[in-house]
């Protein structure tokens, strides 16, 4: 049983241990434990950032916090005037986008076209018909426009085609992954709904890293019905932004007890995330967890070495401690808050690094990946657990080689023998 008093002597010891070593040797020792615990958590978070960028990104841009589509069986959302009206009389939403979905054709360089044997080159694409005042309120899709200008409410025969549909920013040189080549603003291009074909005009292109948004081609509304072989007003999305005051789930539950769940698909952003996105997720967690891992078995290797050392080299002290009297759990936990202290100060130092240093920058400064732009995820309790780890696996790292060394017979420690 260890009593108050002998944690206030081993206290004592450790400490001065580290008062009077080198000045070099603490501040080396924790500055590998600081650098464990951002290889800890920094690693895995930047890996998972990766994907969380990818998630944040398909919020803001597609899907909002609430994403209404069609159930499987149908090809629109049934009662779309109802559940609109539903939507505008539901406290907590801020503002929302309906949209409408078709199927269809694009075809581009068709008047350079000589020979008409020759495959037109035509892609598959999701015309997507907007009210775009409504779509730049709810996603802000007007910030993704890399070339030329977002749609006005007025313009007809005039479109927004996304990045991943051109040549020009996917190089793909894939049978099964059409592009447009040579489509530039102010490029006049087809559109094919059924019967219905229409030249439009490419007045901007949006790059915002979603499939969902740089693969499709936006219209407004109004021109995109009168091409839709359709009568009903039945829209394919909704996408719906909720007021701070409210959160996704408690409006989306409102709208399903409302019975909106028979006629349409009702899902947070979180909820509406692709599988793909949460398988990655998972194994770069995994991955992360794996490096991290290693890490921190290099760390513990490191303190074990360097307490090893210190208590080798002061073997005679030990052994003459133990003759006077001194019980030897008090030096074995003497050398374990040594390493307690080094691993919590260079926790400290990582926590500081990690909160006030490294979030906020990668926040203001997304890394640029081709998919997504990553950012740095650091849940505080997954960190506080991995400080706990680290704290642990240092503690016996420190108390190993310490009871190596008094277990041994005090005549031979003081005589330095073997």
């Amino acid at each position: 049983m260890i009593d108050l008093k002998t944690l206030k002597v081993a206290w004592f010891l450790g400490y001065r241990q580290i008062k009077r070593a080198s000045v070099w040797t603490n501040v080396l020792i924790i500055i590998i434990m600081v650098l464990t615990f951002l290889n800890l958590v920094v690693v895995s978070g930047l890996l998972v950032g990766l994907i969380e960028g990818a998630v944040a990104a398909n919020k803001k841009y597609y899907t909002g916090d609430i994403i209404i589509s069609k159930l499987k069986e149908n090809n629109s959302i049934q009662n779309s005037r109802e559940i609109i009206s539903t939507i505008e009389n539901t406290p907590g939403i801020k503002s929302f986008s309906p949209r409408y979905l078709v199927s269809g054709l694009v075809e581009a360089n068709y008047r350079n076209r000589t020979n008409f044997d020759d495959v037109a080159e035509e892609v598959g694409v999701i015309i997507t018909g907007i009210n775009p005042d409504r779509e730049d309120q709810v996603t802000g899709i007007a910030s993704l426009v890399i070339e030329g200008e977002f749609l006005e409410p007025d313009d007809f025969d005039k479109v927004i085609v996304g990045a991943l549909m051109l040549e020009k920013y996917l190089d793909i040189n894939s049978p099964g992954f059409l592009v447009l080549r040579n489509v530039e603003i102010g490029s006049k291009i087809r559109l094919k709904i059924g019967n219905s074909v229409r030249e439009v005009t490419v007045k901007g292109i949006t790059k915002g890293k979603v499939d969902e948004t740089d693969r499709r081609i936006f219209m407004n509304d109004v021109q995109l019905r009168s091409m839709m072989d359709r009568n009903d007003l039945n829209v394919g999305e909704i996408a719906i932004l909720v007021d701070s005051k409210h959160n996704p789930e408690t409006v989306r539950d409102i709208l399903i007890n409302n019975g909106l769940d028979k006629f349409a698909q009702i899902q947070t952003f979180e909820d509406a995330q692709p599988k793909f996105l949460l398988d990655i997720k998972r194994t770069f967690t995994l991955l992360g967890t794996i490096i991290s891992s290693i890490g921190l078995a290099v760390a513990a290797i490191t303190v074990f070495i360097v307490i090893f050392i210190n208590a080798i080299t002061r073997r005679k002290y030990i052994g003459i401690m133990k003759a006077i009297g001194v019980n030897g759990k008090v030096i074995e936990l003497a050398y374990v808050f040594q390493s307690l202290i080094y691993a919590i100060v260079g926790s400290i130092v990582g926590l500081f690094l990690v909160y006030f240093l490294l979030i906020p920058y990668f926040d203001n400064n997304p890394i640029n990946f081709p998919f997504s732009d990553g950012i740095l995820v650091a849940p505080a309790l997954i960190t506080t657990i991995r400080v706990f780890i680290l704290i642990i696996v240092t503690a016996l790292a420190g108390y190993i080689p310490a009871r190596i060394i008094v277990s041994k017979n005090t005549l031979d420690s003081i005589l330095g023998r073997k």
